[in-house]
């Protein structure tokens, strides 16, 4: 009998530690997704001739394009490790400080993600692996970060969304499947020099609940200190008499790429980081006090400084995740005043991504926790 849906309840994501990875602890679920979208786009070129309305052909010039976004709510860095950031475990290792999206500026070939599909009606992460409980599995090959964000709002748990883009997609109802394991799903990794699959089949382990020990990190247990902008800006951002009031903060990390191709080849033989990378921080407040200042100082002030964004657990002590944007300056500042509503101000600040060795300026990230994502 025809299943009638397919519902968040009977899906998980996975994601590879790379294109040729096989083996179970070579595949990582990923924790807390809220959604999970994917596409594809073909461009052709039609053929046309005198003599003859319609083409005679649609060639392919281009290799197809293969989008996928996903959601989930932030935890504790395990995602984030899994998807090939660089996070720190704890709070205090400078000695081992990276930028956090230097993992996705080098040349790769990309990670495999897994969308798998169980009977209907039935939990994913109450299956065993068996193949009576497995349905179908859709694989996204040589996939590359195009952008990475984090919502942060009043009122909502901590979001973030990822976007990548692919070479290849397939979808597979033929694998095998046993107590505890899920085996000979179709790979959708391709060659990038010539487009062909490269043959390989993986194995996932059944869903599981997540490695991380909180559910989600709440809005009241996130801290933003802006404080070293103080006197740099018309709003009093010095944080000790709480002028302003933080409602919402949104930092995006884009990664756009070049598809790099050449002569006798139908794909893409590498996806490029557009350089130089500049991540955004954009924070709406409620506007209380405001600080004695000139534009034209601002403009005079070239220092740039930090910002830090702390999410701590349940317990309101332990830090989970610690965002640390280094050598920002401050691009703009808007306010907004009506009646019926609170005076507000929008402030957007900005850094570009270092290199692997720059510790000064950049973005980067610790979290709390250390299971390795892949064995």
């Amino acid at each position: 009998m025809a299943r009638n849906r397919v519902i968040y309840q009977s899906e998980a994501l996975y994601v590879s530690s790379g294109i040729s990875s096989t083996t179970s602890g070579q595949h990582a679920q990923l924790e807390r997704v809220q959604s999970a979208n994917y596409n594809f786009t073909i461009n052709r070129q039609d053929i046309n001739q005198y003599g003859q309305l319609s083409r005679i052909d649609s060639i392919v010039l281009e290799p197809p394009t293969v989008g996928l976004d996903f959601t989930y709510y932030l935890t504790d860095g395990f995602n984030e490790r899994a998807l090939g950031f660089y996070v720190t475990t704890g709070t205090g290792a400078a000695a081992t400080l990276g930028n956090f999206p230097s993992g996705h500026m080098t040349s790769q070939s990309g990670q495999n993600f897994y969308i798998t599909t169980v009977a209907e009606g039935a939990d994913a992460t109450g299956i065993n692996g068996a193949s009576t409980d497995m349905k179908s599995v859709i694989g996204v090959g040589n996939a590359f970060l195009t952008n990475y964000s984090l919502e942060l709002a009043v009122g909502a748990l901590p979001t973030v969304s990822v976007s990548m883009e692919a070479s290849n997609i397939n979808s597979d109802t033929s694998f095998s499947g046993a107590a505890g394991v899920i085996s000979g799903i179709a790979s959708p990794a391709i060659n990038p020099n010539d487009g062909v699959t490269l043959g390989l089949t993986s194995v996932l382990m059944p869903a599981n609940t997540g490695a991380s020990n909180i559910s989600a990190l709440r809005p009241g247990d996130v801290t933003i200190n802006i404080a070293s902008f103080d006197g740099t800006g018309i709003s009093d951002l010095s944080g000790t008499s709480q002028a302003i009031h933080i409602q919402s903060a949104s930092l995006a990390i884009p990664l756009s790429r070049t598809p790099l191709q050449r002569l006798g080849t139908k794909f893409a033989y590498a996806r490029a980081v557009d350089f130089p990378v500049k991540a955004t921080l954009s924070v709406s407040a409620i506007l209380n006090e405001v600080s004695a200042t000139d534009l034209s100082n601002i403009i005079n002030d070239s220092a740039r400084k930090d910002i830090s964004i702390t999410l701590k657990g349940p317990d309101g002590a332990t830090n989970r995740m610690t965002y640390t944007l280094k050598g920002c300056t401050l691009d703009s500042e808007s306010f907004s005043s009506s009646i019926g509503s609170n005076k507000s101000v929008e402030l957007s600040f900005s850094t570009q991504i270092g290199g692997p060795n720059d510790t000064v300026n950049g973005i980067f990230v610790s979290g709390a926790n250390s299971t390795a994502a892949f064995a």
